[in-house]
Order: structure tokens, then sequence, then C-alpha cells
């Protein structure tokens, strides 16, 4: 964490800020378009197909003009498909399907359990990683938040269930597809942009085969829920990943990373007034128990995968010669 401050004291807030706050605001708006598509017709699997197609069209054409390298190796290929398809494709799609019966603005609170399940996941799948009671307790608030969104103790509230279950399933998958990432590719010298043009590739064509058998031939929604599935796709996907990384590159990956904390409160804003969607006490409460048991989870880890021993918990990812960040950052 030291180094994260550091950098933060010594890096102009004008020439970091803007670009997190817009991040925060295109993947905190990304609820709201999804919910655009899905109630203008658009299947989930077609919603997560362009989605990532229009996304591996910007990250392509930015690994074109910076002209960055492409790895050799078959198994970052290999590890990248598997990346894409619990990362992108499977993720994308629940989050359409589950704001088939929910609003935007209870999928952003949903989202925002990112951080907890991939918590669960490292523990399960990194044996250097053990569990601590601050770490157990955030945990366990995530949990108790979770369920004051539910509000279980009401009646009548099986398309709340039904759609929640669907987007928790989904931020299980990219926590997942975080702690994969960072058992089997953290470790590389690939600029970032590289990979993730790769994963979202490899989703993209997963949902070409698989979207017809589950949602039947794509649909037209309209000018105007096709014009928001490019902007989810090329902003969301491509533009707001380049300017995230950006942010890293200047502040590093942990101030980088709270990025996911402004972002329900931007898929409230936007659901709330442009999509005129309610927002109760308990989905206040509840997302805030929720980023409370988040921030409770924020403890030095054990030496990450892929780092040098003796290297600080916290320490920031080498920048290689390109000044391309070579570990993959979080995204919402």
């Amino acid at each position: 964490m030291a180094g994260s401050v550091n950098a933060l004291s010594a890096v102009p807030a004008k020439s970091w800020v803007p670009q997190f706050v817009i991040c925060s605001m295109i993947w905190g708006s990304g609820f709201a378009l999804i919910k655009i598509g899905v109630e203008a017709g658009i299947e989930p699997g077609w919603v997560a197909f362009w989605r990532c197609f229009f996304g591996a069209l910007v990250l392509w054409g930015l690994v074109l003009v910076r002209r960055l390298g492409m790895p050799r190796d078959l198994r970052v290929w290999g590890h990248a498909l598997v990346v894409g398809t619990v990362l992108n494709a499977f993720p994308f799609t629940l989050f359409a399907w589950g704001e088939q019966y929910i609003d935007s603005v209870t999928a952003g609170v949903w989202n925002s359990t990112i951080p907890l399940f991939t918590l669960v996941w490292v523990l399960v799948m990194l044996p250097d990683e053990k569990p601590n009671l601050r770490r157990l307790l955030g945990i366990a608030t995530g949990l108790c938040g979770a369920l004051v969104v539910l509000g279980v103790w009401s009646s009548g509230q099986s398309s709340l269930m039904k759609g929640s279950v669907i987007c928790l399933a989904a931020t299980a998958s990219y926590g997942l597809g975080y702690t994969y990432t960072r058992r089997y590719l953290s470790g590389e010298d690939i600029p970032a942009i590289t990979l993730t043009a790769i994963q979202v590739s490899w989703a993209a064509l997963e949902l070409a085969l698989v979207a017809p058998l589950l949602s039947g031939a794509p649909t037209w929604g309209g000018k105007g829920p096709m014009a928001a599935m490019v902007v989810l796709g090329a902003v969301g996907t491509g533009l707001a990943y380049m300017w995230n990384l950006s942010v890293v590159r200047a502040v590093g990956s942990t101030v980088a990373s709270t990025v996911a904390y402004l972002t329900p409160l931007w898929a409230a804003i936007v659901g709330v007034f442009f999509l005129d969607e309610s927002l109760g006490w308990n989905t206040m409460v509840g997302a805030l128990l929720i980023v409370s048991g988040v921030l409770l989870t924020r403890t030095a880890p054990s030496r990450p995968v892929g780092t040098k021993p003796g290297a600080g918990a916290e320490s920031e990812p080498v920048l290689p010669p390109d000044g391309e960040e070579t570990v993959q950052p979080a995204r919402p």
C-alpha cells in the first residue's frame, strides 16, 4: 500500500482523476445500456456477443496503433481462452439474462461483490493466501449486505431473487476469472491490452457459436438499442480499458481498482434519472454493507504469483520498455 500512496502523492491529480471518474461513469452506466438492450428484445447471448465484438475491434485497433507484440506461447492463448470464457462470455451473458428480472440499479450493486468472490476464489485456488479474521469478517459483512438488498424478510420477491442469483453467478465468474488470470498469466511479459484483446476475441468467437443455440437468430432492437450495444462494447470494453490502464500506470493498480466502489453509485444515478427505476432504502443500505465488506477484505495479501521473493506484498507491476502494463488490472 505504501507504494500506491507514494505514487498517489507524486502524480498530479489532474493527470489521472478525470480518467478515473470517466471510467467509473462508463462502467456504472453499462448496466443501463444492458437494460436498454434486453428491454428492446435483444436476447442475452447477443447482448454479450455485441459487447465482446465491438470491444475486440477497439482493443485490436489499440494493439495495431501501439504496435504491440503478440504472444508466441500457445499456453498463453489457451489460458486466454479460459479467461475469455469466465471473465467475458459467461458473466456478460448472465448479467444480460439477470437484467430481464431486475433493474439496472440492483445489477450495479451486485457487480460490487466481485472483490468478495475474488477473495473466495483466491483462498481456494492460491495456497499461499491464508484467511484471517478481518477477511472473513469482510465476507460476512458483504453477505449481510446481499441479504439486505434481497429484502429476505419480504415475500413475493421471486423475480428479484431469480435475477439476483443470476447476477451473483456472473460476479462469481468474474472472481474466478481474475484469480485464474493472477495464477496463470500474471507472470507473463505480455502487454495488458494485447492480452485483453485476445481474451475478448475468444469470448466473441465463443458467443458467435453459442448465442444462436441459446438465443436464436440475432434480432434488430432498433437504432437506439443497437447504439447502446456499440457504446457498451466499444467504449465500455474498449476505450474505458485504455483509460483505466492510464490510471494504473499513473498511480498503481491498488488505487485504480477502487473504481469498483463508484460504479454502483453511477449505476444508481443513471438507472433512477434516465430509466425511471426506483431506489429502495434496502438497496442503498445493502450496497453500503457490501462496499464495507470489500474494504474490510483489503488486507495486504501474501506474495502474489509471479513476483520475486522479497518483493513487497503491494508492489506495483513492473512496466516493460514499451511502457505497457503486463499484469491485467481488474475491471468491473
